[in-house]
């Protein structure tokens, strides 16, 4: 591996770090907004993000907890993913690429990409049904904004694993030759 492709790819490591270390502190942000939020909704506009749903609590515990079962997984579901990346990273060996272990970390990726776009497109549209009943839900939709880019991504990254399970594959058959 080139000096530059070390570089570039010790980079991206430090990036998937911090983009780790930042969607753990929002979920974390988030669970604490919950819980304030049910047993002390007085302090809710002074925490994390001012996520004030207590006017959908007081309408319908029901849609409150939904909705905020939502963003809870897609916020968790988001740190997994890159909990996955920086262990594949760690685990990559960019002279010798196709191993089982890399595959099935790029297969667990897609699954977790592809989760995480259908979750968020499934409150999108339960936010989108539910604000046409009265419920004021529109700050919600910057946790689901980009989900049909996830699940484009997620075919992306599915397809990717399959050529690395291709490339395991002929690999074996080569060494097998030799």
């Amino acid at each position: 591996m080139s000096k530059g492709n070390h570089f570039v790819f010790w980079g991206l490591h430090v990036i998937a770090w911090l983009i780790f270390v930042g969607l753990s502190i929002e979920a974390g942000g988030l669970v604490v907004n919950f819980v304030f939020s049910v047993f002390k909704p007085e302090f809710v506009g002074n925490l994390y993000q001012k996520l004030d749903l207590s006017n959908v609590y007081q309408q319908s515990r029901w849609v409150f907890f939904s909705m905020y079962s939502f963003i809870l997984f897609i916020a968790v579901l988001k740190a997994i993913l890159f909990y996955a990346v920086i262990q594949l990273q760690y685990k990559l060996d960019l002279t010798k690429p196709f191993n089982g272990f890399v595959a099935k970390k790029i297969s667990q990726i897609s699954y977790y990409t592809f989760s995480t776009g259908i979750l968020s497109y499934i409150a999108k549209e339960s936010a989108r049904n539910l604000s046409h009943h009265g419920y004021a839900l529109n700050e919600l939709s910057q946790f689901w904004v980009d989900s049909q880019a996830f699940i484009l991504m997620a075919a992306v990254i599915y397809i990717i694993a399959i050529i690395f399970k291709r490339g395991i594959e002929i690999q074996t058959e080569n060494d097998l030759t030799v």
